[in-house]
């Protein structure tokens, strides 16, 4: 069954059969011949990458070598943990929930982020809500970064974050993938088992993910699927609907936020199209037809794009050797 019977772009077409088959005997070969584990440890977010990774980890090994951890924080959405929950159910696997507030409390992740925030917005208490922002790529000028701040009486304000409490609060923040990839790694370490790593092709190719957080992982099953691709996976592979007709969000700061308002310049379908086009070598005017927007936005894009792999080309990176070291056995 293709992409066309989900509705989508018939560029992103594939036939989901062979491409689960070729997923899950990857999987398997690779724990087997490159890991030498005996299964897979994932976090469930009730996202919809980490939801299609759980079931492909299923399909490969069964549900007994599957384990999941749901780690939720003060800052998470309750109905994440409900999706994650009710993908574990369904799935039949066994899973945690382990939640990390505290962890990060300790380790100050909020009141690092809180200060910053203060910097813009003296006011803010740890009873306000907050979301970062981008702005800026669309209209051709460098991306900048906003903090959009909620009272406890609903009333909203928006500001532009200086470069050093936009980084505070973006380090401050990267603590929660971090301490959750340790909790991974310690059930993975216990188990003798891998960990998966959840990011779709949009992802892995924009650099949106967290060095040593949600980057890290022994196996990467879904890079190579665009996210409208992972969205028609799950209807494939016939994942409850709460999951399926899920909205892409970050899930890191205490008010909604979508991905596109965070990091991507469009939504994910828009965007899926526009990598596409630019890796097959389309021009600004082919793309601008194929998503609605004028030349000069697509142009707009494709700069954009490019500018995150550029800027974000660091985070794929391993640590630098001084000089090469011997490892042949």
């Amino acid at each position: 069954m293709t992409t066309n019977s989900y509705g989508l772009d018939p560029v992103l077409a594939i036939d989901f059969d062979q491409e689960v088959e070729k997923i899950t005997q990857q999987m398997r070969h690779i724990l087997s011949r490159d890991l030498h584990r005996r299964g897979f440890v994932i976090a469930m977010s009730g996202g919809i990458d980490s939801s299609v990774c759980a079931a492909l980890a299923v399909k490969a090994l069964g549900v007994k070598k599957v384990f999941g951890l749901l780690m939720p924080e003060q800052d998470s959405s309750a109905n994440s943990e409900n999706l994650g929950a009710l993908l574990a159910e369904h799935l039949g696997i066994e899973y945690t929930v382990d939640n990390i507030a505290p962890t990060l409390d300790a380790i100050g992740c909020y009141q690092w982020r809180d200060d910053a925030i203060r910097q813009v917005f003296p006011e803010y208490t740890d009873e306000w809500k907050n979301k970062i922002v981008i702005a800026g790529g669309l209209d051709g000028q460098i991306n900048h970064y906003k903090i959009v701040v909620e009272n406890p009486d609903g009333e909203r304000f928006e500001e532009v974050l200086p470069l050093k409490a936009y980084l505070t609060v973006v380090a401050a923040t990267n603590h929660k993938q971090r301490i959750r990839k340790t909790l991974e790694y310690f059930h993975a370490d216990r188990l003798n088992y891998a960990v998966i790593g959840t990011p779709n092709r949009l992802e892995y190719d924009q650099g949106f993910f967290v060095k040593n957080g949600d980057g890290s992982a022994d196996i990467k099953p879904i890079a190579h699927l665009y996210k409208s691709q992972v969205y028609a996976m799950a209807k494939h592979l016939g994942l409850p609907d709460p999951i399926c007709n899920s909205t892409p969000t970050t899930d890191t700061y205490s008010l909604e936020q979508g991905q596109d308002e965070f990091y991507f310049a469009l939504p994910y379908q828009k965007m899926d199209i526009a990598v596409w086009c630019l890796n097959n070598g389309k021009s600004e005017a082919e793309l601008a037809e194929k998503i609605g927007c004028t030349p000069e936005q697509a142009k707009f894009v494709y700069h954009d794009i490019v500018s995150k792999r550029r800027t974000t080309d660091y985070l794929h990176k391993k640590a630098v050797l001084i000089e090469d070291v011997d490892l042949s056995i």
